[in-house]
């Protein structure tokens, strides 16, 4: 069996290399040559919570030669589809295309590779690209160990091939089958939409997040917005890491002191975390702002759901980017806080 990791980067990177100790043929695929450079001749440095040196094989998609039977897909959303087309000629009829990227992205890479290839995953974990080569796991060992990953069909069918794609992803930690993708799938979006989002428009880690009571009431006020427009599109969120995030849903605004707990044990573990869109703005490229709280404000518009917090989110990680800067926590904080000040109560 021949496997391609597409997106060598943080996760790409502890992904692609722990299959690879656990037996398999495996290439990392990147378009970085540094890092092509840096994994073929060190291996892949993993630090932070793992420590170790793993030897890999990594390729530049111009250099391929090989069918790969399976693809786990971890690029940015913004360079999916140039990805996905220059790796075409190299999967064959029965190929399978994981999607282990943030947001919704199943139907975009269906409509690229086709429906029957493919399948949707999401990653459990957090990491954080150091350099050419060397990624840092930032989340427990536990927690990955544990809750590391979620794949399942488009159609909820429980197939051999989702099991295969389990037993490869069970090398890295625990993979768990899902009837219910897309509830997942929008379970994950919260999550980056929240700590993900409020962590590039504040320029902080999740940690600095769960400290400051005026980006915790607006992240509360983000994973209302993003549960209510997956109502409006009849889907409910499923359960992740054995957590139901459909109670995070507000009546009103006096509902989330007692949501407080519920945020603090799922995301504690990770609060050394630093979302993948903040380090993106650090090295001066695109974030998936618009493919993360920018789809809980596209999907809410087509049900006229309102999404306030998300649009601040967006508006604010859109404007560094056009400035080519990273947030201040203690200039950004302040747009939350007179949001949160003429926010009466929860939508309707």
């Amino acid at each position: 069996m021949k496997i391609a990791v597409l997106g060598a980067g943080a996760l790409g990177t502890i992904i692609g290399s722990l299959i690879k100790q656990g037996g398999y043929n495996v290439d990392l695929i990147d378009v970085d040559h540094k890092n092509i450079d840096a994994l073929n001749q060190n291996g892949a440095t993993l630090t932070g919570i793992l420590d170790r040196t793993i030897p890999v094989t990594a390729k530049h998609p111009n250099d391929l030669n090989d069918e790969y039977d399976v693809v786990f897909l971890l690029t940015k959303q913004v360079y999916t589809q140039n990805a996905l087309n220059s790796l075409l000629p190299f999967i064959h009829e029965d190929s399978i295309i994981c999607t282990l990227q943030n947001g919704v992205p199943e139907e975009r890479v269906a409509s690229i590779v086709g429906r029957k290839k493919t399948v949707g995953g999401v990653v459990g974990f957090g990491a954080t690209w150091l350099g050419p080569g060397n990624s840092e796991l930032t989340t427990e060992l536990n927690t990955m160990k544990n809750y590391a990953f979620d794949v399942g069909e488009l159609n909820g069918e429980v197939t051999n091939r989702i099991n295969q794609v389990k037993t490869l992803l069970d090398t890295v930690g625990r993979c768990e089958i899902t009837t219910n993708i897309q509830g997942v799938k929008w379970s994950k979006l919260l999550m980056n939409a929240t700590f993900s989002g409020m962590s590039a428009a504040l320029g902080c880690t999740f940690g600095d997040i769960l400290n400051n009571p005026y980006a915790m009431k607006s992240l509360a006020n983000i994973a209302n917005e993003t549960i209510k427009v997956a109502h409006s599109h009849n889907l409910k969120l499923a359960k992740m890491q054995g957590k139901d995030f459909e109670i995070l849903e507000l009546t009103e605004q006096s509902d989330i002191k007692e949501k407080m707990g519920f945020y603090h044990e799922v995301w504690g573990p990770h609060a050394k975390l630093k979302a993948s869109m903040l380090q993106d703005l650090e090295k001066g490229r695109a974030t998936e702002i618009n493919f993360i709280n920018g789809h809980v404000v596209e999907m809410g518009k087509q049900t006229k759901v309102q999404t306030p917090f998300n649009e601040l989110v967006c508006k604010l990680v859109q404007e560094a980017e056009q400035k080519s800067r990273i947030p201040e926590f203690k200039e950004n904080i302040v747009n939350f806080k007179s949001l949160l000040d003429s926010y009466v109560s929860a939508f309707n």
